[in-house]
């Protein structure tokens, strides 16, 4: 990695510092650049070390076993950089003064701001949540959102705790809808409110990026925006108090607008460029069952067999599969001895074969139950059925950083 080594192995990664996301991963033997990866279970062993102590505030910096040394460095509470090395002679120092130019390396191609920014996901969905919160004080509503692509990806409580079926209706109406910059449009909850309609208000702040509430007669459009005209879809009460200003949507927005357009594109995969997942696998579907949020994409290694639809029918298919045989639907503490007795009796892990059992054919398909979190993955005909769980506990582990 810059110097010509002794035969020995060197390994570089690079984690988010706050999620424990890896970001790369780089490897040497003797000085010539290798393929070489460490599995995921070690990254994240040596991720999960270093930050133990930090909780215990203590810094853990190197460590040595009978042929390897580690040094851990974090910079600007945003990049964790871990090296490993086996060549003769690596000391503590020359491995931090090699992560220290890395840093300086990873500064001088894309500068500081953007590498701590990395630390800003974390403050992008608290000012989003403050931002949801506070706009929807300001309109007198529990319940807004943000849509991407037919998916809610932020929300108030109030929007969360929808019942069915308007919490799975809704996104769905507005994935349907041609694109619109506002929308005022009448709906009936199924479950809340089936016979006296409500408001769904939708504002489009940046393509592809709608904001939704779900409302009375107030606010009227034109007092989120005022370039909106007045919308005589409901009757309105003209005493009715002036919960809005038309400053609210360059009030609470406008700052978060630039942060946004880096997410938008996310949209459809669901999952950032880069992130760590396994190759073989083809789609996933995390569900958080007390949270009631879900994870889902297909558009992963989409070069591969089989098409997009393809994946969703076998997942559709897998995920009725796997909840009516052999996990619960809902969560839930038991409430009778012979209750938990059943519950420790359910299997907290299956997969499934579809196709021939033999290698290279057959996609797998495997469910993963731990806690209040359910994933199924898609993985490819080359991945060996007697690692399908430990790939998914890795990618579980993963996942659960998001969700």
């Amino acid at each position: 990695m810059g110097e010509e080594g002794t035969g020995g192995t060197v390994y570089l990664l690079c984690l988010a510092a706050s999620s424990g996301v890896p970001l790369f991963c780089r490897s040497s033997c003797g000085g010539v650049p290798t393929r070489q990866q460490l599995p995921f279970s070690v990254i994240g062993s040596l991720n999960g070390v270093h930050m133990f102590g930090q909780n215990l505030e203590v810094q853990l910096s190197s460590a040595r076993t009978e042929d390897t040394t580690v040094v851990w460095k974090s910079f600007h509470d945003s990049i964790t950089l871990i090296v490993l090395s086996s060549e003769e002679g690596s000391s503590e120092l020359r491995l931090e003064r090699l992560l220290q130019m890395v840093f300086g390396a990873m500064v001088l191609l894309v500068g500081l701001e953007e590498l701590t920014n990395i630390r800003n996901i974390e403050r992008l969905k608290k000012e989003l949540r403050e931002a949801l919160a506070g706009f929807a004080e300001a309109t007198s509503t529990a319940f807004v959102s943000l849509v991407v692509s037919g998916r809610v990806v932020a929300a108030t409580e109030g929007w969360w705790r929808l019942g069915m079926p308007e919490a799975v209706l809704l996104p769905w109406l507005l994935g349907s809808l041609l694109p619109q910059t506002a929308r005022d449009y009448p709906v009936y909850l199924p479950h809340g409110s089936p016979t006296v309609p409500h408001r769904l208000l939708t504002l489009t702040l940046l393509p592809g990026l709608e904001l939704c509430l779900l409302c009375g007669p107030r606010p009227l459009l034109s007092e989120l925006d005022p370039q909106l005209p007045t919308s005589p879809t409901v009757p309105l009460d003209d005493h009715a108090p002036d919960h809005a200003s038309p400053q609210l949507l360059e009030r609470w927005w406008q700052p978060l607008l630039e942060p946004l357009r880096t997410c938008v594109p996310l949209g459809p995969r669901a999952l950032p460029a880069g992130f760590p997942l396994h190759v073989d696998i083809l789609g996933l579907l995390l569900l958080h069952l007390e949270l009631r949020r879900c994870l889902f994409t297909v558009e992963l290694s989409e070069d591969k067999e089989p098409s997009l639809d393809q994946r969703r029918r076998l997942l559709r298919s897998f995920y009725t599969l796997v909840t009516s045989m052999h996990f619960s639907p809902e969560p839930g503490p038991p409430e009778k001895a012979e209750d938990v007795a059943q519950r420790a009796q359910l299997p907290r892990a299956c997969y499934v074969v579809s196709g021939p059992e033999k290698p290279d054919k057959g996609w797998r398909l495997v469910a993963l139950q731990s806690g209040p979190r359910r994933l199924l993955l898609l993985l490819s005909p080359q991945s060996p059925t007697h690692g399908l769980r430990s790939l998914a506990t890795h990618t579980l582990h993963t996942l659960s950083r998001l969700l």
